[in-house]
C-alpha cells in the first residue's frame, strides 16, 4: 500500500508538471530576475501565452517559492486552455506573496506604470488588467471570471462646452478582502475598502472608500446594495492555500 501511495503521489506531480509551459517559464524567469532569484523559479506559465513585450521590472516582496506566482493555473472548474494569454510589462510589476491567474488572461503594465498585486491573490478566467498609470491590489482579492480591471479609457476626452480636458489614465486602488463576481469591469478612478463585495456585470468608476466594512455593491455604475453581508473568509482561507500554492498542490497530490 505504500508503494501504490508513493506511485499516486509521483503520478500526480508528473501530471500537474506537464501543464507548465517550461519553456516560456525558463525564459521569463532568468530574464525578468537575479540568477539567484530565477533558479527558484517563483514564476510558472501554463498553457500558450505570448510575451508582448518583456522590457519593465518585475519584483516579488516575499520568501521565493517554487511556482508563487502563476500564469494559467488550472484551478477552476473549466480546465480547457484556448490560448490567448498574453503580457506586457514595459513598466513596473510587483508581487507581496502568492497570486494567480487563470486561464487565458491578458496582463498589460505600460510604459512608467505601476501595478501591484498582494498576497493570495487570484484572477480568474479572461481577466484582463490593463495597467498605464498606478493599479494597486491588496491581499486576499479574489476576482471572478470575464473581469477587467483598466486604469484608463484610452482616448483623451474632453468638454464640448467649456473645452476642459479629461484625464485619460488615473489610479485605481483595490483594498483586502474583496470579492469581485463575474463579468466586473473595475475602472479609472476606482477606489475599493477592505472587505468589500462587488456583484456580478458592475461597472465600478468612483471612490467607494466611504462604505463601511462587509458592504455589497453591484450595477451599472456600482451603488450600494446591502450593508452587513461579506464572504467568510476565513472558512476559506486553507482551501485557497491548497488551491493556489503551488507548494501545497504537490504537497496533497
Amino acid at each position: 500500500m505504500g508503494i501504490y501511495r508513493r506511485l499516486k503521489k509521483i503520478h500526480h506531480k508528473l501530471l500537474f508538471f506537464s501543464t507548465v509551459n517550461w519553456i516560456k517559464t525558463l525564459y521569463f524567469n532568468f530574464k525578468m530576475f537575479p540568477f539567484d532569484q530565477a533558479k527558484k523559479l517563483p514564476v510558472f506559465f501554463y498553457g500558450k501565452v505570448k510575451f508582448q513585450r518583456l522590457t519593465g521590472k518585475v519584483t516579488i516582496n516575499a520568501p521565493l517559492e517554487l511556482g508563487m506566482i502563476g500564469f494559467g493555473q488550472r484551478y477552476e472548474m473549466n480546465t480547457v486552455h484556448r490560448g490567448t494569454a498574453e503580457i506586457k510589462i514595459a513598466g513596473t510589476l510587483v508581487f507581496n506573496g502568492y497570486t494567480q491567474f487563470g486561464k487565458d488572461y491578458f496582463l498589460y503594465v505600460g510604459e512608467n506604470a505601476y501595478c501591484e498585486f498582494g498576497n493570495m491573490n487570484s484572477l480568474a478566467t479572461n481577466s484582463k488588467t490593463i495597467c498605464t498609470h498606478s493599479i494597486i491590489i491588496g491581499n486576499y482579492v479574489q476576482t471572478g471570471a470575464d473581469t477587467q480591471i483598466i486604469d484608463t479609457n484610452f482616448h483623451p476626452m474632453e468638454n464640448k462646452i467649456t473645452g476642459e480636458k479629461y484625464p485619460v489614465s488615473e489610479p485605481i486602488r483595490i483594498g483586502s478582502y474583496i470579492y469581485i463576481g463575474n463579468r466586473v469591469s473595475i475602472m479609472q478612478k476606482t477606489v475599493l475598502p477592505d472587505y468589500c463585495s462587488v456583484a456580478s456585470s458592475s461597472l465600478c468608476n468612483k471612490d467607494y472608500s466611504e462604505l463601511e466594512p462587509h458592504s455589497i455593491i453591484g450595477g451599472l455604475p456600482a451603488e450600494l446594495r446591502k450593508k452587513n453581508v461579506g464572504r467568510d473568509w476565513e472558512s476559506e482561507k486553507e482551501d485557497m492555500k491548497r488551491w493556489l500554492v503551488v507548494t501545497n498542490i504537490l504537497k496533497n497530490n
